[in-house]
């Protein structure tokens, strides 16, 4: 059933504007957590590799539109779905929704570091990437070039946010992922590490012995700070990409995607 929305307060819309991350996330009863996936097309991906709806927030041209076959399928799963008009769902939002369509879904269990890497050979661990347009720039890569795996360590953004799913274009569904505690995990999972900076001892990305490990972790750092000294200082190898111009550095997802590519399993 479709049902109108006519009041920006309606609590049954709370999900999608009054809602923090961190009440999506639900921290009490993680199996109660919901994230939002924003646009039709990343609403499809998430669909189809099985993730369960809770509601749909839909403007009105979107339900016989683009989200057609979106509204039908989350109708016949028993979710529901709520429409209204442009402005009053810019109003509702605070912002006007690019694409028209968003849709809350149930949060899945935290995966097992160990099933995540069960046939993996080449991973990133994002490591205190607090900005969520460059974590979904690295999913996306991490899926378009081939990663097995991504891991992201606590102090980063978490990769259900709003944001950092539509700039992802849906590669968090797509791609096995999940958090790592502790660098000594990769160790005893028999992982090479390689941690992305400018030290002495880096070796530039194309260097041979890259390509020869078996297990590769590609260990990728914040914006600003790079990578905490114990991290690189604990890694097998600290890499560097060759720069030319005086650019110092990269942003971290080009960055990323550069070590993606020359790292990749050949």
């Amino acid at each position: 059933m479709i049902t109108q929305i006519t009041d920006i307060k309606d609590p049954r819309v709370a999900p999608f504007c009054q809602l923090t991350e961190a009440q999506l996330r639900n921290r009490l009863d993680p199996s109660q957590g919901i994230f939002i996936a924003e646009s039709p097309k990343v609403i499809r991906v998430a669909l189809d590799a099985g993730y369960v709806p809770v509601s749909l927030l839909c403007e009105e041209k979107h339900i016989t539109g683009d989200a057609k076959d979106i509204v039908e399928r989350l109708e016949n799963e028993g979710a529901e779905v709520f429409t209204g008009s442009r402005q009053l769902l810019a109003d509702l939002t605070g912002y006007t929704l690019t694409r028209g369509v968003l849709c809350a879904m149930r949060r899945p269990e935290e995966a097992s570091l160990q099933e995540v890497l069960k046939d993996a050979r080449r991973v990133v661990v994002i490591d205190g990437v607090v900005d969520s347009t460059n974590i979904g720039a690295i999913f996306r890569s991490a899926a378009a070039l081939g990663m097995d795996a991504v891991l992201v360590t606590r102090n980063s953004c978490d990769p259900w946010n709003r944001r950092a799913i539509r700039v992802s274009m849906g590669s968090v569904f797509l791609v096995p992922w999940t958090w790592l505690d502790d660098y000594s995990q990769l160790k005893e999972l028999g992982f090479s590490t390689c941690a992305m900076a400018l030290e002495d001892r880096s070796i530039s990305i194309d260097d041979p012995i890259l390509r020869q490990q078996e297990r590769l972790a590609i260990i990728m750092g914040t914006e600003g700070d790079g990578l905490p000294k114990e991290t690189i200082k604990g890694a097998d190898f600290v890499v560097k990409i060759p720069m030319a111009y005086g650019v110092d550095s990269l942003n971290v997802a080009a960055a990323a995607s550069v070590a993606f590519w020359e790292m990749r399993r050949r």
